[in-house]
């Protein structure tokens, strides 16, 4: 299977921005231990803090990719356009949040895209990506 992981605004510095909510590991220090984990399946990585590239990508990888895991970041709150391109897309996608928005400020608890999304998994920290991927895999 092809599972695509797609990250949104500011994950790139996941591992250095706000360590108590967004842990201490790096996604360049995460990928390859979820690439040797799920060896069966090929991974690919995308982030990008510019929403047309994420929606760009999300078209791409829709038609290619078995299954999407996607954290949208900032955009979760915000962006019809990404709800409606995950609408668009074939390949179910899974949301992802390392920490659980519902527990975080006011502007944070709502999701623009978890009703277009086959699952939502959320304040399990970076381990969530793995739990969505083993979710795809199924």
């Amino acid at each position: 299977m092809r599972i695509a992981i797609i990250n949104g605004p500011n994950l790139n510095l996941t591992g250095k921005r706000e360590p108590d909510i967004y842990g201490t590991q790096t996604f360049e220090e995460l990928l390859p231990r979820w690439q040797d984990k799920f060896a069966a399946h090929q991974l690919v990585y995308y982030q990008s803090n510019h929403e047309g590239d994420l929606i760009d990508w999300l078209q791409s990888e829709g038609n290619k990719a078995d299954g999407i895991v996607l954290n949208a970041g900032g955009y979760t709150h915000t962006s019809i356009a990404i709800r409606d391109a995950i609408a668009a897309i074939k390949a179910p996608v899974v949301e992802v949040h390392i920490s659980d928005i519902t527990q975080r400020e006011s502007f944070r608890r709502l999701s623009m895209i978890s009703d277009v999304c086959e699952h939502t998994i959320m304040g399990k920290g970076v381990q969530g990506y793995e739990l969505a991927i083993t979710y795809l895999t199924r």
